[in-house]
């Protein structure tokens, strides 16, 4: 399938650490691709991956084309250390150009260089786009089975 230059610009973006004037762009791309609006959660995700974590944007002359927020973690549920993806979003028109790709290998690359050789994350059951996406990055199930019950 041929690409456009559209997709071409957006597989290019540059990727590099988020920082604090990305912040609003991120919250806008997030309530656009969720319908949901979480400005505070994405002020604290930013806070902390400033002091532990990575949080790297594809930013180019026409704006944040998308993001991707990690963390290395260890001995959570007996696990040693490893690297958690938390979030990667893509912006809709940009998508399938190899950009969301280049967003999970650059956040695995610190991950390595953070010395963990694992990464993880978790995602709902009926998302078959972000299964899919995970899927094609080499990704499978885990050694772990999350649980949960309603607390009311």
């Amino acid at each position: 399938m041929a690409r456009t230059p559209r997709q071409r610009s957006d597989a290019e973006a540059p990727i590099r650490p988020a920082g604090a004037a990305d912040l609003p762009l991120v919250v806008a791309l997030d309530s656009e691709t969720t319908g949901l609006a979480k400005p505070e959660y994405w002020r604290e995700m930013f806070h902390r991956c400033a002091r532990s974590g990575f949080f790297l944007v594809a930013v180019d002359e026409s704006g944040l084309r998308g993001f991707i927020v990690g963390e290395v973690r260890a001995w959570e549920f007996g696990s040693p250390p490893c690297g958690w993806v938390f979030a990667v979003q893509v912006r809709p028109g940009a998508r399938q150009a190899g950009l969301g790709s280049r967003l999970f290998a650059a956040l695995c690359a610190a991950f390595r260089a953070a010395g963990v050789d694992r990464v993880r994350t978790m995602l709902a059951r009926d998302d078959t786009v972000i299964h899919a996406f995970f899927r094609s990055q080499g990704m499978m199930a885990g050694p772990f089975i999350q649980l949960e019950s309603r607390l009311d």
